[in-house]
Parts: structure tokens; C-alpha cells; sequence
């Protein structure tokens, strides 16, 4: 898998930046953590789109295509499709006219609502679909360093910046895939 050119350096960039940070401002906990976090967004970006590039993907479009994958249908409105991705309408449209001319999608009009457009995934879609996934899934996301209750732990802590930004109520509960069980 592609990574980001590496930096090699002989220390932590982020570890250094706090200690000047603390010199300078005060605590640098909130410093040091959101920088890792935009660093490791770099990293993972840029392995995924690595990864799907043979299939002419993004993980953008990646996303786009697995959520078309998982409705009912296989079609839904542009605006669904922004809302449920927590993307701009733009780059919804762009998203999806990059989908149409791969021909893994195609544009239909919403029989609900006369101005509105679907996006429908086609067949070339949903094998490109299966073919990235099982991609994605072999190279764990990028985060094959992790173990899984690790992978609970992150997603758990990220959970709660999400729920303080208002993305969504509240915790919600999930099923634990290895037990069966309430988390």
C-alpha cells in the first residue's frame, strides 16, 4: 500500500511542536492531539486513494458508491447522498458527474420531486464496489496496526467529538460484530 513520501525523521514532529507549544502557551494537549489526527487523515487519505485508484476511485467516490450500495434501491437524491457523506452539494455533484463518466452510476429524475435528481449505482458500479472493498478490507483500512478492541477504543473516542460537533443525538448503540453483544 501507497503511503504519504515518509518523513524520517530522527524525532516526532507533533511531540516537538507541543513542548514548544507548552513553552510558549500553556498545555499543548489539544494541540498535540488534533495534529495527530490531521496527520494520520493525510496518511489514511492518501493510502486509500492508493489503494482505489486502480479502480478509478477515490475514497470520496468510494463512499458514495458503498452508500448507493446499502439503500434499498440502489438509487437515492443528490441531497441524501450529501447529507449522509456530511458533504457540501458541490462536491456531491462532482462526485457523482466523476461516478457517471466511470459509469458506475447514472443520473435519473426523482419521481418524488420533479427538480430533484437521483443517483442510481449500475451494475459496473457494484462490481467496482465488491472489487475495492475487498481491497480495502485485505489492507484493514490502514489501521492493520491496531488491534480490534483498539479499533472499538478510536471510534468510541472519536464518537464523542462527533456528538459535541452535532453530527448525530447521542451514543448509539451497536452490535459487537465478534460477540454478539451489546457495546
Amino acid at each position: 500500500m501507497s503511503q504519504p513520501k515518509p518523513l524520517n525523521l530522527p524525532f516526532d514532529p507533533i511531540d516537538r511542536a507541543a513542548e514548544s507549544w507548552r513553552a510558549h502557551f500553556g498545555p499543548s494537549a489539544a494541540m498535540a492531539a488534533v495534529t495527530s489526527i490531521m496527520r494520520a487523515h493525510q496518511i489514511l487519505l492518501s493510502q486509500l486513494d492508493s489503494l482505489l485508484k486502480p479502480y478509478d476511485l477515490t475514497f470520496a467516490r468510494y463512499e458514495a458508491l458503498v452508500l448507493l450500495t446499502f439503500s434499498r434501491t440502489g438509487a437515492l437524491p443528490l441531497s441524501k447522498i450529501g447529507e449522509r457523506l456530511m458533504v457540501h452539494p458541490t462536491s456531491v455533484t462532482n462526485t457523482v458527474d466523476r461516478l457517471e463518466k466511470s459509469g458506475f452510476v447514472c443520473r435519473l429524475p426523482n419521481p418524488r420531486d420533479g427538480r430533484g435528481v437521483l443517483a442510481e449505482i449500475t451494475p459496473a458500479g457494484r462490481e467496482v464496489v465488491r472489487r475495492a472493498t475487498s481491497d480495502l478490507m485485505a489492507a484493514e483500512f490502514g489501521l492493520g496496526m491496531y488491534a480490534e478492541n483498539e479499533l472499538h477504543q478510536m471510534f468510541d473516542q472519536l464518537r464523542t467529538l462527533r456528538v459535541a460537533a452535532g453530527d448525530f443525538a447521542g451514543p448509539s448503540i451497536r452490535q459487537d460484530e465478534e460477540h454478539g453483544g451489546l457495546l
